[in-house]
Order: C-alpha cells, then sequence, then structure tokens
C-alpha cells in the first residue's frame, strides 16, 4: 500500500508512524535478500561438491539435491549444509548418505569416498 505524503507533494510519508512502518517493512526485505543470497551460495556449493565427487552436470547436480530433499523430507538448504559438511569432515547422516547414493545412481554410476575416522 503507498504511503500518503504531504499535500504539498514532497516525498516524505505524512506521520512518524508512517515513516517507522515503512523503515520496518524495508529491514524485513533486507533480511530476507540476505537469507536468500545466504542459502544460494550453500546450495551451490553442494551442488559443485556433487558435480565434483558424480560427475555430473550442475543441472543433474540440482536435480539430485532436489530428490534427495523431496524424498528425504529436509529442507533443500539443510541438505546442502550436511553434504558441505560432509565435505570437510567426511560425515553424512546414513539415512542422507544412502539416499544420496541411491538418487546418484538414477544418473549413473558413482564411488563415494570413503568416510573418514574421527579422529
Amino acid at each position: 500500500m503507498p504511503s500518503q505524503t504531504h499535500p504539498e507533494g514532497s516525498d516524505f510519508p505524512e506521520t512518524a508512524t508512517d515513516a517507522t512502518e515503512r523503515i520496518f517493512e524495508l529491514e524485513e526485505e533486507v533480511h530476507q535478500l540476505k537469507e536468500a543470497v545466504t542459502s544460494h551460495a550453500v546450495v551451490d556449493q553442494a551442488i559443485g561438491m556433487i558435480v565434483a565427487w558424480a560427475r555430473v552436470t550442475p543441472d543433474q547436480g540440482w536435480s539430485v539435491l532436489r530428490e534427495v530433499s523431496q524424498h528425504t523430507n529436509i529442507k533443500l538448504r539443510n541438505i546442502a549444509e550436511m553434504i558441505i559438511i560432509w565435505g570437510r569432515n567426511g560425515e553424512l547422516p546414513p539415512e542422507i548418505r544412502a539416499e544420496l547414493e541411491n538418487t546418484l545412481d538414477r544418473y549413473g554410476p558413482t564411488q563415494f569416498p570413503e568416510e573418514q575416522a574421527a579422529p
């Protein structure tokens, strides 16, 4: 809803309350945009890891990530985060690893690196 302006034609909100509400709206929008950018980066990193490990195309990597998310009923960003953590420490929850392997099998044979022993 557009804010009302002073009769003189200036672009300033009519009241301080209108200005405060608009500031809160803009802050929420900025917050949402920051989260979207962060989420996009996490998903892109996970896709890159899938592409490198499984030797699939980026589009296939996206499809794999999406399918694992759907089949495990876990948000895509959370699956992506788990895959990134897996790349760092070699740990991936068994049910996620099984679903990832099953999904990748539909795109061709894949062999994952062995899990590292905990230090």
